[in-house]
């Protein structure tokens, strides 16, 4: 069990923060997987950043592929939740990529609508699609050192499938190349871009081995106990 060189961060629901901060041995982060746009004000069931920090809570997502799907959340407004999070002195974990949209209602006994892919991929829009995402964000925030930058396939999360090795790094080395020409040099050279598209212990190893993938965002492979060769596919 090597992990105390990674940074690890744990993003339980929201209703287990709290227990899972207690629990979590020091070294360890914990990330709420959302955070409202506001500092404060009456706005029942959202969480502010103020509210985070003050319950130890130093990290959150924004603009995960579920959110942006299902809730709605447009580019506008992860950027506003994205800049309240930073000026509430939080870190950040930045989602974008390839988008998807509900093709149909519920089949048979599935509980949930099939989703279909845009085929932005195949229409190589991808590389636009997570441009315009981190626009977004950067029309309202010139300092990156406190955001980590995931890239997510929508197409491979829980979908047991995963971008090739080549795939995933072409799109991170674009938005290396995209934070280089429209950020700065040191927001290229520092933010850390990690994966999130169905990662697993057979997969990680190689995907780690690629020179601009700096770490993955983990979804139901983080609850088995091969999490630990995650953690630790880069050596």
């Amino acid at each position: 069990m090597v992990i105390s060189s990674k940074e690890v961060v744990i993003a339980p629901p929201a209703l287990y923060l709290l227990l899972a901060r207690e629990h979590l041995r020091d070294g360890i982060e914990v990330a709420a997987q959302n955070v409202f746009d506001k500092p404060n004000g009456a706005f029942t069931g959202e969480i502010s950043a103020e509210q985070l920090k003050d319950s130890g809570i130093r990290w959150v997502l924004t603009g995960h592929s579920e959110r942006r799907v299902i809730m709605g959340e447009q580019d506008v407004f992860i950027a506003s939740k994205t800049q309240a999070a930073l000026d509430g002195g939080l870190s950040v974990i930045l989602c974008v990529g390839e988008t998807l949209e509900v093709n149909e209602l519920p089949v048979g006994d599935d509980s949930g609508c099939r989703l279909k892919s845009i085929q932005q991929r195949e229409g190589n829009k991808t590389i636009d699609v997570v441009t315009a995402q981190l626009k977004a964000v950067a029309d309202r925030t010139k300092d990156w050192s406190k955001v980590v930058i995931a890239y997510e396939p929508v197409w491979a999360i829980g979908t047991g499938k995963v971008a090739t090795t080549e795939q995933a790094q072409e799109v991170h080395a674009e938005i290396r190349k995209w934070l280089s020409s429209t950020i700065s040099k040191d927001a290229s050279d520092n933010t850390r871009i990690i994966y999130g598209g169905s990662v697993n212990e057979k997969n990680c190893k190689d995907l780690a081995q690629q020179s601009d993938i700096d770490g993955f965002l983990v979804g139901g492979a983080s609850l088995k106990p091969a999490f630990v060769d995650i953690i630790n596919a880069r050596t």
